[in-house]
């Protein structure tokens, strides 16, 4: 069985849980006994391991959506000799879509996240979003398997697109690395991130984006005890206007309570590690989120976690044993960032319940989500796929 897999992110262009999704899906497939041969295509410069994909030069000065779907139709002209076609996000749902039609292969495709449930990329990217929606929207329906995160996204896709057959939506939940991602506690490391240790304190980690909920987070920081810290690793802004959003409110923040640290980047693996696993509480503010694969992360470090009950959240994060959730009301987002504020408070002001909670979570993912199982899961639904075009 030999599989094209078309992702936007690769290895080192990483920035969300999608592109963390397909590194370790690859490995894993790859380590499969017997498991299929993989080709990946990725956007970007070439890779070792991955072909890349640039914008072709005609379209350099285009609009962004159009430079992804000009990438898309080179990518699904070199497809050629694959069994099945497997794409992930819509940037690269185009080439699986187009492979499927030129070279008559079935085309797989996963849900990370959904164009109609992201509205506010409509003022953001004008036309592209308009582009984005129908690319999705037309791979989707046209697609022979949907693998969905979790069961909240599945549901989500069959809302979103109800023409869609649901026989042929199949969840595969995330997964996470629980080598990687362990307990690892390093004061010394924390503190070189200008984050006192000694300090309890909650963590975020994510883009700069509506969707994460973090000028929230930042809202609900203002009914947080004194005592407590506020970490944000927080960046790769979705627009210039929300990166100042964000910093002007952490800056009013700074100025009434300390403790309050932004770190503007993509921290490597190594220094994140032992910042999670120094946090007394890790925080998951978004508004929509299929899964959101930094709960798994947070739990595998051994963290409680506190996050918006939206989505797929409430799949990976069991209220009360690893973590509590806040439900979210978009009409009421003052009572979200009161719960917010809360439950937070809670658990920094009882440690003891937090380890716990912590250490319950790091026992689920060892024992639910690990990435051997996801790939063979996802061989399996290659498997019917094909089945199913005999």
């Amino acid at each position: 069985m030999r599989i094209g897999i078309v992702t936007r992110e690769w290895p080192p262009d990483v920035y969300g849980g999608a592109g963390v999704h397909v590194e370790h899906l690859v490995a894993a497939m790859r380590s499969l006994p017997a498991g299929p041969d993989l080709d990946v295509h990725c956007f970007g410069a070439p890779r070792p391991d991955a072909v890349g994909w640039a914008v072709p030069p005609g379209l350099a000065d285009a609009n962004g959506a159009l430079q992804a779907l000009g990438t898309d139709v080179e990518i699904a002209a070199a497809l050629s000799g694959v069994d099945l076609v497997h794409s992930h996000t819509w940037y690269a749902n185009g080439a699986g879509m187009l492979a499927a039609l030129v070279h008559g292969v079935p085309h797989v495709v996963t849900a990370h996240s959904l164009e109609p449930r992201r509205p506010w990329k409509a003022d953001q990217l004008g036309g592209g979003y308009r582009l984005s929606s129908w690319v999705e929207r037309t791979a989707y329906l046209a697609a022979d398997g949907v693998v969905a995160v979790s069961n909240g996204m599945r549901a989500d896709v069959l809302d979103a697109y109800p023409d869609l057959d649901p026989a042929r939506v199949h969840v595969v939940g995330n997964g996470v690395d629980a080598e990687a991602y362990r307990p690892t506690p390093a004061p010394d490391v924390v503190r070189s991130l200008g984050v006192d240790p000694d300090r309890p304190y909650a963590l975020f980690v994510g883009r700069i984006t509506r969707q994460k909920g973090v000028v929230h987070l930042l809202k609900a920081a203002e009914q947080l005890p004194a005592e407590a810290g506020l970490v944000l690793c927080a960046g790769a802004a979705d627009t210039p206007a929300e990166r100042e959003q964000v910093a002007d409110a952490v800056a009013a923040l700074q100025a009434r309570r300390s403790g309050v640290v932004w770190i503007e980047a993509m921290v490597p693996r190594e220094q994140l590690v032992p910042l999670i696993t120094g946090a007394t509480v890790f925080v998951v503010p978004s508004v929509y989120e299929p899964l959101g694969i930094v709960n798994l992360e947070a739990a595998a470090c051994g963290t409680a976690v506190v996050a918006s009950a939206v989505g797929g959240i409430p799949e990976v994060v069991a209220d009360g044993e690893t973590g509590l959730l806040v439900p979210y009301d978009p009409d009421d987002v003052a009572a979200f960032e009161a719960g917010l504020a809360a439950r937070i408070a809670e658990l920094i002001a009882d440690p003891d319940r937090a380890a716990r909670m912590g250490a319950a979570g790091r026992e689920r993912v060892l024992t639910e989500f690990g990435w051997p199982a996801i790939a063979q899961q996802t061989v399996q639904v290659y498997s019917a796929v094909l089945a199913a075009r005999d």
